[in-house]
């Protein structure tokens, strides 16, 4: 494990008037919801009070397994999709549109075939919706830092929406960072270290998340429990959004590395099916670059090590954690391997249609594809593709010849 310290210009906050600072003052006040009574083991349902730190459920640790926690409401919400905050902070993320590809659905043989646009979000990812509730959460704690692990969408996300609420933040990156993420950060005052690899990320992380003022927005621990739990809960809302655009679909397709995307929707259906929105929930299908989930769906263990290599950026990682697990058994979906070539062949499909998609995000569709030759979606099906980001700051843009 290595570690170096980059140092960076902060961003220049010279054009700042009192005014812009009690407008962000404003609207950096947080408010908790009265309902959120705690945070609940997702196996063993055990209760405990909110918190700042995120290692897990100490019951089911006791017990030999790594569990990672969920936000808990009291009954009674009428939307049916409690969140953490009202209001929390934001930056405008969420509300992106479904857009149809009818002509990509009549060659996969599908009924209907949608798109759920997360690139359209501030900083251009689906990362701005965890990464927000993260943010009012540390706001409420009182951080001053933002501190968290990531090379790509989530790092520029903190980055962004930390500077926006006047907090610090702290990146740990891999070696060989790219280029377009490290401009954004180093424009944003975010400070970056590098590291040989997760363990050295998490370590770091989780040192950090010790200390007063310090507010850990991804996971760090190993093996490894997902992101903040409240912070998750920023993903739910896409579930309203998709009934609410195009009607309940039956199966969603997900870009997944540990899963805090594929259990937030999850999440966001469960709540409305609790709530007599819906009927049945849809089923979801978690897309990985090569066998992890799905080695743990074959037998292997959630806390396993699954290693591999990929240039599917957003994706990779080694670990399963019990939320994708839980997102693909409670839906009676699943885990679709999707190699690259497969995932270039798919974004030259969508690229045709006007669609540009970093390449995990295109894999989904490469998995749609497995999923109509097994027979495990009907031509009478309507599916949503999960778009997380665009191609412009993905390493491996363009594609090499296939």
């Amino acid at each position: 494990m290595t570690l170096h310290a980059l140092d960076t210009q902060p961003a220049d906050l010279s054009c700042v008037t009192a005014a812009d600072e009690a407008l962000a003052a404003d609207a950096a006040r947080p408010v908790r919801n009265p309902q959120l009574r705690g945070l609940q083991c997702l196996r063993c349902e055990t209760l405990y009070p909110v918190s700042s730190l995120n290692d897990g459920c100490p019951a089911c640790r006791r017990m030999g397994v790594h569990i990672g926690l969920r936000a808990s409401y009291l009954p009674g919400t009428e939307t049916g999709l409690p969140m953490p905050y009202l209001p929390g902070f934001t930056l405008g993320e969420g509300n992106t549109p479904l857009r149809e590809l009818p002509e990509l659905a009549q060659r996969l043989g599908v009924a209907r075939l949608a798109l759920k646009d997360e690139s359209v979000n501030p900083t251009g990812s689906h990362k701005d919706r965890m990464t927000a509730v993260g943010v009012a959460q540390a706001l409420e704690a009182g951080a001053h830092t933002l501190v968290l692990a990531s090379s790509g969408n989530a790092a520029v996300s903190a980055a962004h929406y930390a500077w926006a609420a006047g907090l610090s933040c702290e990146v740990a990156g891999y070696e060989g960072l790219p280029a377009a993420y490290a401009r954004q950060l180093d424009a944003l005052g975010a400070r970056r270290y590098a590291f040989s690899d997760n363990a050295g990320r998490w370590a770091f992380v989780r040192e950090r998340a010790q200390h007063p003022g310090y507010f850990a927005l991804t996971n760090y621990r190993l093996p490894a429990l997902g992101s903040a739990p409240l912070a998750i809960e920023g993903y739910k809302p896409i579930a309203a959004e998709c009934l609410a655009e195009g009607g309940l679909p039956d199966h969603i397709v997900v870009p997944t590395a540990r899963g805090d995307l594929a259990w937030g929707i999850y999440a966001g259906f469960r709540d409305l099916l609790a709530a007599g929105r819906i009927a049945r929930l849809p089923r979801l299908w978690l897309v990985e670059p090569f066998p992890r989930l799905s080695r743990v769906l074959a037998g292997g263990a959630v806390n396993g090590s699954y290693p591999g290599h990929t240039a599917q950026f957003s994706t990779a990682g080694a670990t399963v954690t019990y939320l994708q697990w839980q997102a693909a058994t409670a839906t009676a979906g699943g885990a679709v391997v999707v190699s690259d070539d497969e995932a270039r062949v798919a974004r030259r499909l969508l690229t045709a249609q006007g669609v540009s998609a970093e390449l995990c995000a295109a894999a989904g569709l490469g998995a749609l594809r497995q999923l109509r030759d097994n027979g495990l979606v009907a031509a009478d099906a309507h599916v949503v593709l999960m778009l997380t980001a665009s191609a412009a700051c993905d390493p491996s843009w363009p594609d090499p010849s296939v």
